[in-house]
C-alpha cells in the first residue's frame, strides 16, 4: 500500500464515519475505494465492515444524550440486529455477491419514500392501531431484523432502513431515533465482524485505516448531526440515499 493510498483509505474512514452517523450509506465512501486500489468485492466489504465498528460506537457516545431513557428499547431491538447481522454475514459468505447487488438499489429506492413519508404513514398507523408500540412491536422488531441481514451483508444504507423502520414503529423525535439507529447499525456491524474476524479474510491494514478515520468521523458527525433539525435531516437523509442509489446503479 501506497502513502497516497493510506491517505484516500483514511479520508474515505473519515467521511463514512462521519455519513454514517448522520444518515448512513457511509460504505458507499471507503467500499469504492477499496475496490479502486485492487482488493477483491468480498474482501473490500468485508474489511470495510470491520473499519466501520469503531466508528459507530464513536457515533454512538456522541449521540448519548439522545440515547437517554431509550434502554430497554435498544436491549429489546438489539437482539433482533444481532440476530439479523449474523445471518447476514453467514449468507455473505455462502452466496454470489450478485445475487444481492441487483437488489440493493431498490432497497434504498423504498427507505427513502419511507423516510419521506414517516410523518404520514405514521399518523395513520396510529389512527389505525393505536399508539406505537413503545419498543417498536413485532413490526419494528421484524423490520430491524430485516435491516440487521442487509447490514450484516452488504451495509450501504443500512442506517437509512433503519431510520424508516425505526420512524414508523416509534413515536419518537427523528434525532432520537438517530441516535438508536446508530445502537443498532453498530450491533450488525459487531456481530458481522466477529464472523468475518474468524472465518473470512480481511486485509488489516485498510480496515485499520478506516477504523482510525470512522472513529473520528463518529465525533464529527455526532456534534454536528445532532443540531440538525427534523425537515433538515430528512432532506440529508434523502440527498445521500439518492447518491447512493446512483453509485450503486454506476459502478
Amino acid at each position: 500500500m501506497t502513502a497516497p493510498e493510506a491517505l484516500a483509505i483514511l479520508a474515505a474512514g473519515l467521511a463514512a464515519g462521519t455519513i454514517n452517523t448522520v444518515v448512513g450509506s457511509g460504505s458507499l465512501m471507503t467500499f469504492p475505494v477499496l475496490l479502486a486500489f485492487g482488493y477483491p468485492p468480498v474482501t473490500a466489504n468485508v474489511s470495510n465492515n470491520i473499519g466501520l465498528v469503531p466508528g459507530s460506537i464513536s457515533g454512538s457516545i456522541g449521540y448519548r444524550e439522545e440515547l437517554r431513557g431509550q434502554r430497554a428499547r435498544a436491549i429489546w431491538l438489539g437482539r433482533a440486529s444481532l440476530l439479523g447481522g449474523a445471518t447476514g454475514a453467514a449468507l455473505l459468505l455462502a452466496l454470489p455477491p450478485s445475487w444481492f447487488a441487483a437488489i440493493v438499489p431498490a432497497f434504498i429506492a423504498v427507505a427513502l419514500m419511507l423516510v419521506v413519508l414517516q410523518p404520514r404513514l405514521s399518523a395513520a398507523l396510529v389512527r389505525r392501531q393505536g399508539e406505537p408500540h413503545e419498543h417498536g412491536g413485532r413490526l419494528g422488531l421484524a423490520g430491524v431484523f430485516g435491516a440487521g441481514v442487509y447490514g450484516g451483508y452488504f451495509g450501504a444504507a443500512q442506517g437509512i432502513l433503519l431510520l424508516a423502520i425505526l420512524g414508523l414503529t416509534l413515536d419518537e423525535d427523528l434525532q432520537r431515533i438517530n441516535a438508536l439507529k446508530n445502537v443498532l447499525a453498530g450491533l450488525v456491524n459487531g456481530i458481522a465482524a466477529v464472523i468475518f474476524v474468524l472465518v473470512a479474510h480481511v486485509a488489516w491494514a485498510p480496515a485499520a485505516l478506516i477504523a482510525v478515520g470512522s472513529t473520528a468521523g463518529g465525533q464529527v458527525g455526532a456534534r454536528y448531526g445532532r443540531r440538525l433539525p427534523p425537515a433538515g435531516l430528512r432532506a440529508l437523509i434523502v440527498v445521500v440515499g439518492l447518491t447512493a442509489i446512483v453509485v450503486l446503479l454506476t459502478r
